[in-house]
């Protein structure tokens, strides 16, 4: 049976030498990191494994003089601890990681439940590896955090699990809607051009996701199988064009491992019953999306080079991010009948300064096999089934134009060597 335990008794759970496995994004227990945070020497000696974003801000690793981190997603908030060997990076793929912390046995996970409208405790919202932590952990600390609801398209808690719960108020934590601007909304044009009706997408987070969620308004039954669900998402559904009537499987719900936006967003999944949250197990695994007709993901990236390899995580020698879930889906896309995988990015950073398109990536997180399209504010360089030199020359033809020039002779001149 689940039981309340006080603060006191959360603090003495936690002994030297303990793995801990921490939830993240919008359901990170963060009234439980708090009190260990305070306290100031139960987290000494312990390792805490956690897959954070940058809306996370909490350094596990700085909790005490000899904590230390597991992780698998970088984020500024981490780059310090990195840097002091304070934190074992792994590169895994989301589908793997779910595997990865199945498989671990930890001392103690820490996660967060909530009431949902009906008044039932919920995990929520989110449930990427939740469901992992839980069949590995010795036990289980959940906070019951009175200060949100937990969507109803979440699992329910099981009163009668050896559940040990903290009532802690946390805020809700939000990801604000980014402005789109015309480099945004030049992509979403062209992503619309490929979309057809009765599609089922897969997007990330960020303007140019939500820029392409909202030039989707003259699609029809679009189905949705994510990672994570978003704003744009929200008023697909609204608007009646996201409906998910045309997939095979899951038929008419919308599936999601994460809620990630605004609270007007986050406040309309807490009771929107078509929103069904799943684990990595399931949103990511090709099994799965195989099953989905016209499966198209979505993704952005930091640089794709002319041979069509994609960075997503690295930047001047630094890990910025983590490999992610991108190639989960991209390579469940080659197995949906009629799948696209594409790459959606601006051609360039830094104000203008540097090209996206790029010689050679500084890392590879997707092959150049893994991708369909890669689509900049220039058009759409369509890459399958195309050779060496083709996909060379159409991923210039989308690189910001005072670059072209440059590649082009970096590109074919050491190619003819």
């Amino acid at each position: 049976m689940t039981q309340y335990i006080d603060e006191s008794e959360f603090l003495s759970l936690f002994k030297p030498g303990y793995r801990v496995y921490v939830g993240a994004y919008t359901n990170e227990p963060k009234g439980l990191i708090e009190l260990l945070a305070a306290d100031g020497q139960k987290a000494n000696g312990v390792t805490f494994i956690q897959q954070p974003l940058f809306i996370n801000q909490i350094d596990l690793s700085s909790l005490a003089p000899h904590s230390r981190m597991t992780t698998f997603f970088m984020t500024p908030v981490l780059r310090k601890s990195l840097s002091e060997g304070r934190i074992n990076y792994i590169p895994m793929q989301m589908r793997a990681v779910y595997d990865y912390i199945q498989e671990c046995s930890f001392d103690i996970a820490l996660l967060q439940v909530a009431k949902d409208i009906n008044g039932d405790l919920r995990f929520g919202p989110g449930m990427d590896f939740v469901e992992a932590a839980l069949s590995g952990a010795e036990r289980v600390v959940l906070q019951v955090n009175t200060e949100i609801i937990a969507p109803i398209g979440c699992p329910a808690l099981d009163m009668n699990a050896p559940y040990l719960l903290l009532e802690r108020q946390s805020p809700l934590i939000t990801y604000p809607k980014a402005d789109l601007d015309w480099v945004g909304l030049e992509i979403a044009k062209f992503v619309s051009s490929i979309i057809k009706d009765g599609d089922c997408l897969q997007t990330g987070v960020g303007k140019i996701p939500g820029a392409i969620l909202s030039n989707l308004t003259n699609k029809n039954d679009l189905g949705f199988h994510g990672g994570l669900m978003e704003d744009g998402a929200m008023k697909l559904v609204k608007s009646g064009n996201l409906n998910g009537k045309r997939k095979a499987i899951d038929n008419r719900k919308h599936i999601t491992g994460i809620a990630l936006g605004s609270k007007e967003f986050l406040d309309w999944v807490a009771q929107e019953r078509s929103v069904y949250f799943r684990g990595a197990n399931y949103t990511h695994d090709s099994n799965v999306i195989r099953h989905l007709d016209n499966f198209v993901s979505i993704n952005s990236a930091i640089e794709v080079d002319l041979f069509g390899q994609v960075n997503a995580e690295f930047v001047d020698g630094f890990q910025v991010s983590g490999t992610g879930g991108s190639v989960d889906f991209m390579r469940a896309a080659k197995l949906s009948k009629n799948g696209r995988s594409i790459i959606a990015m601006a051609s360039t950073a830094r104000g203008g300064k540097i090209s996206r398109i790029v010689p050679l990536v500084e890392m590879v997180t997707a092959l150049r096999t893994d991708v369909d399209m890669v689509i900049t504010e220039f058009g759409i360089a369509r890459l399958k089934n195309t050779s060496w030199n083709d996909r060379a020359k159409k991923l210039i033809e989308i690189a910001h134009p005072k670059f072209r020039d440059e590649l082009h002779e970096t590109f074919f001149s050491n190619k003819n060597q």
